[in-house]
């Protein structure tokens, strides 16, 4: 199953809607690769509201992609990551070291909009 990614103004969003296989998700970052050049996107909202689970494999290609976007200019917000799911990763131990989160699209997008206009991330 193929997750869209719509675009707005310089900024591509992806909606997980349902568990990914690991070929989606490798996918997925593909697609992300790709289309952040060819768009001259400046921005990528990952939205995962819709999962109950994120295993290891889906923790490290959410990294991949923020890790690729960020060497191709743009920077990448997780967004929508649930109380259990949380939870779960850190009593795994997984985590999203150096990718941005926010508690939804929303704040995902107003963090994009602050980092772009550089008041994000100084400390004041």
């Amino acid at each position: 199953m193929s997750v869209p990614i719509l675009k707005q103004g310089d900024v591509l969003i992806a909606s997980i809607q349902s568990a990914l296989s690991d070929q989606d998700l490798v996918q997925l970052r593909d697609d992300f690769a790709e289309k952040i050049g060819r768009l001259r996107t400046r921005g990528v909202v990952i939205d995962v509201t819709a999962l109950d689970v994120l295993d290891s494999f889906a923790t490290r290609t959410l990294r991949g992609i923020a890790y690729i976007a960020k060497l191709r200019g743009a920077q990448t917000v997780v967004v929508g990551i649930q109380p259990e799911v949380a939870f779960a990763m850190v009593q795994l131990g997984l985590s999203l070291d150096g990718v941005a989160t926010a508690l939804d699209l929303e704040e995902g997008l107003a963090h994009l909009g602050d980092t772009a206009n550089g008041s994000a991330g100084d400390g004041g």
